[in-house]
């Protein structure tokens, strides 16, 4: 009796021990949302909310529909795509699994308890044994240190997903703002274009008109009947795009945009030390040098473990002949005996492994600073060529057609040579209004740029490509 008992109190002992180990890991109160939210609040200056509960999702809701109230400004379709996204959502979920890892790499497997039984007449053979993995926890310290490290990447990840998306949602408002702009004034072009084709037609039929000169008007009217047909394409794809974005569906969808793109600022930011700034606060970078961190504490778990593929130790008692007869104490350790297998691959793997991590996080290094510098390049270009429609070519078009009309006026000139003047001062102002597009795109890529990874935009002639793209996150 006092053998079992000693028995029963080692293996009390044992799974007391177990069970304080196991304690140690556990989950965070908040996921590790926290970091998220930081990096959204401090990068962006907006809000994120991972939908968890059915209150969460309700508050969400209602917040989409105030912000929807109103005519959407950029900055609230930014804010409503981070809240209502789907996609973001799941991206969340990528935290509670990468935390799941961590806290099981902080608790012990449970115990393996084996029993052999084996009976002759009156003859017994009982052997019992309770072990537990001398080999995980070895390798625990590691294991946490590591499952830690890839939480962090993992927080990083996010965060970067974050700031993508709402580099993506700026760009889509940006680019369905100006489409529905160039539809308002295309319609206005073909309402003018339509009436000088009539009034050829009209002069014409008494003679006062040649055929080349009444087709030339006509070509002028179905040419701008045609852009307008491609601008309302341009608009459905942008406004859809920007829609996927943001999440909506059903009536959320007939939400309102501003008429026209802010104006553009009163000079470009100066950038001087462009490169050494986003070099500092790129989280593709950083989260590739965590990377790096983990691979290279993975392989020293490697080298310590080579020789070590299963070792388990615990108590174990052994009862031999009559039942009445008292157990035989002992232990009893389980080890694999490297024969033929001395670890050499699971070293060579992990080596590989971490050369190919810093290869890596040099490639991103090396990327991030050739699309920055391209980035500001754009930008200030962009810059420079929507300045000088509006200060340079619209105002001419407009003063030449001033003193056209003018001239018309004076019966100098007639309505035809007043409409074909027009007509330059239709494509400054299409011009201006893509150059303005072109230059709100490169700010938003040269925001993004100085963060982590931009989608850069092509300039002009690329309100299509960028619509077309797939809506992910």
């Amino acid at each position: 009796m006092i053998t079992k008992n000693r028995f029963g109190a080692r293996l009390l002992a044992i799974s007391l021990l177990l069970f304080g180990l196991a304690g140690c890991a556990s989950f965070s109160t908040d996921g590790g949302f926290s970091a998220i939210e930081q990096t959204a609040t401090k990068r962006i200056g907006k809000e994120v909310r991972w939908a968890k509960t059915d209150a969460d999702r309700t508050a969400i809701t209602s917040r989409v529909a105030a912000l929807l109230k109103y005519p959407l400004s950029v900055d609230d379709a930014v804010q409503i795509a981070l809240l209502n996204n789907a996609g973001m959502q799941a991206a969340f979920a990528e935290l509670g699994l990468a935390e799941a890892d961590v806290v099981q790499a902080g608790r012990i497997p449970n115990p393996r308890f084996t029993m052999f039984r084996a009976r002759h007449g009156d003859e017994f053979k009982i052997e019992q044994a309770l072990t537990f993995s001398l080999q995980s926890l070895i390798a625990m310290p590691w294991m946490t240190a590591i499952e830690a490290r890839r939480f962090q990447s993992v927080q990083s990840s996010v965060s970067m997903e974050v700031l993508m998306l709402a580099a993506e949602t700026r760009k889509a408002w940006i680019l369905a703002v100006s489409a529905e702009e160039n539809v308002r004034y295309g319609t206005k072009v073909k309402t003018v274009a339509d009436a000088s084709a009539e009034r050829a037609r009209r002069m014409e039929s008494v003679g006062n008109w040649n055929k080349l000169s009444r087709a030339r008007e006509q070509s002028f009217y179905a040419d701008a009947a045609l852009n307008v047909a491609r601008a309302e394409r341009r608009q459905t794809a942008t406004r859809e795009r920007l829609t996927r974005l943001m999440g909506l569906w059903g009536g959320d969808i007939q939400y309102t945009l501003p008429p026209r793109l802010p104006d553009l600022p009163s000079s470009a930011d100066e950038l001087p030390n462009v490169e050494q700034t986003a070099m500092a606060q790129r989280l593709d970078i950083q989260a590739r040098r965590a990377d790096l961190d983990a691979t290279a504490n993975n392989l020293g778990l490697s080298k310590a473990t080579r020789f070590i593929n299963a070792l388990e130790l615990g108590p174990a008692r052994v009862l031999e002949g009559q039942k009445s007869e008292p157990y035989k104490k002992g232990f009893e350790l389980s080890v694999e005996i490297p024969l033929f297998d001395w670890g050499t691959t699971k070293v060579a793997k992990a080596e590989s492994r971490y050369l190919q991590t810093a290869n890596q996080l040099a490639e991103t290094a090396i990327n991030a600073r050739s699309e920055v510098r391209e980035a500001y390049r754009g930008y200030r270009i962009g810059y420079d060529i929507a300045k000088h429609y509006r200060d340079e070519i619209v105002p001419i078009r407009k003063r030449i057609a001033d003193e056209n009309l003018l001239r018309y006026n004076g019966m100098l000139i007639g309505v035809f040579e007043l409409l074909a003047d027009a007509r330059s001062q239709i494509g400054s102002v299409n011009g201006y209004i893509d150059a303005l597009r072109d230059f709100w795109l490169a700010k938003a890529d040269l925001d993004m740029a100085m963060i982590g990874r931009p989608n850069m935009s092509a300039l002009a002639g690329s309100t299509m490509a960028a619509a077309d793209a797939p809506a992910g996150h």
